[in-house]
């Protein structure tokens, strides 16, 4: 007897080898990772790595970048996703969920962006940070990122993340042995302080007068300007806006001198710059009137000399050794960078000789706020010596409130309300009317 053999139909056999081809081949659909998973994940520890982003960054350098920031006790948070996550809001959307006032950074792939609220660092300042860190492989962009933000950065870290370098805990018997030592040893304790404090004052008075030598020729410099105005109210053809330009800007002649001659310690310095500046605006009205020139825009100084006078536009510059960022710049210095020279830079005199203002020491930030106030500042001297020593406590202490004296918003990040979140900050995205350009950094009106 025959065997009978069963054979399928073509039609079939066709049907079972697509369905076989399409189980092996097909990829399995990974669930994009949803915001508010990041959002607790960022709320609970600085750095987030995505599953799916997992060969940009090991376990062991995210634990170790982890650990930088919390020693920093700042409130910077690091996300690496991968690199086909949806963009569209991005930021808005997990500063919203995650509901901590402070400085995002994102990496998908090889792309990079961050923002931030504008308490913690001001969009300048982000800008020229991200864009310092571009073309870097994920490691040494990140921890650059990470470095040279902290040294600029305020806020502090959320309570959410533990215990940090800044705010750790105590037992109640290590209060108790504390409290025992600093009783036993108060009156040392007490010379101390006293020695400290003097040697404080000490300093200051210093760094005030080798500040006064810069603010006299700052002073002098004004006054000659308004002797080659040669205006007087009376001449032919002034009308009552130019007198009153000429009077303010008399006015800020007399106030910057008042303001110096009372001037006790460094911080009150910036009163007298901010004086000068206030009179080169009038000096710089008053000059368009009378050539009948359209009246010019409020910009700040030139911030290679503010004697140069009112700034005319911003222009790419990069400091020696420092990263890209676009500064306010005098018509003559724009012409100079344009022609590939050096600007006319302001040195003042130091223990090693004749240096820019920004490599002299921390006794310029005062002058420079007067100069650059409203949270200018920290985006112009971000990498540079002065940025960085206006950055720690130290500075604070003997100079004033470091950043946040010069109008960034007294650097209360950190805080889990969410309540002074400004959406303005972290609108765009990576894909929003950014078009690919890498320029968003912080610019908030476009990302990747």
């Amino acid at each position: 007897m025959k065997a009978v053999v069963r054979t399928r139909s073509l039609p079939g056999l066709l049907l079972a080898l697509v369905i076989a081809l399409l189980t092996v081949t097909a990829p399995r659909a990974q669930a994009t990772t949803g915001i508010s998973t990041i959002a607790e994940a960022l709320r609970k520890s600085p750095v987030y790595v995505d599953p799916a982003a997992s060969a940009q960054l090991s376990a062991g350098d995210a634990d170790a970048l982890a650990k930088k920031i919390k020693d920093a006790d700042k409130p910077l948070f690091i996300a690496v996703l991968p690199a086909d996550y949806p963009t569209r809001n991005l930021f808005t959307n997990l500063r919203t969920a995650t509901g901590i006032t402070g400085l995002y950074g994102i990496r998908l792939d090889d792309r990079f962006d961050a923002r931030a609220d504008s308490s913690v660092l001001p969009r300048s300042a982000v800008r020229n940070l991200v864009g310092s860190v571009q073309g870097e492989d994920a490691k040494a962009q990140l921890n650059d990122f990470a470095d040279r933000a902290l040294a600029n950065m305020g806020g502090s870290a959320p309570s959410s993340w533990g215990s940090t370098g800044g705010r750790g805990g105590l037992s109640s018997t290590a209060l108790i042995t504390v409290g025992v030592v600093l009783a036993a040893g108060g009156g040392g304790a007490y010379a101390l302080v006293r020695r400290n404090k003097r040697r404080r004052a000490e300093e200051q008075r210093a760094a005030l007068e080798r500040l006064r030598v810069v603010v006299d020729e700052d002073i002098t410099a004004f006054g000659e300007e308004l002797d080659r105005l040669d205006f007087h109210p009376a001449e032919a053809g002034a009308d009552d806006a130019m007198r009153a330009d000429y009077e303010r800007a008399l006015d800020s002649y007399e106030q910057a001198k008042s303001y110096m001659a009372a001037a006790a310690k460094p911080e009150d310095v910036r009163s007298v710059t901010q004086a000068l500046e206030d009179g080169r605006f009038s000096l710089a009205q008053l000059a368009a009137r009378r050539e009948g020139r359209p009246l010019p825009e409020r910009r700040p100084p030139c911030f290679f000399d503010p004697r140069h006078g009112p700034s005319v536009a911003d222009a790419g510059w990069t400091p020696p050794g420092g990263a890209p960022r676009e500064v306010p710049v005098c018509a003559a210095d724009a012409t100079r960078l344009a022609d590939g020279r050096d600007p006319v830079v302001r040195e003042v005199d130091t223990d090693h000789g004749r240096r820019p203002y920004w490599d002299a020491g921390p006794a310029y930030g005062p002058w420079a706020g007067g100069y650059f106030g409203g949270g200018l500042l920290p985006g112009l001297l971000v990498g540079t010596l002065l940025g960085s020593m206006m950055a720690t406590p130290s500075y604070a202490a003997d100079y004033g409130s470091g950043y946040g004296d010069f109008g960034t918003g007294g650097y209360d990040g950190g805080d889990v309300s969410g309540a002074d979140f400004d959406p303005g900050d972290f609108g765009g995205g990576f894909g929003d009317g950014g078009g690919g350009d890498f320029g968003g950094g912080g610019d908030f009106g476009g990302g990747f």
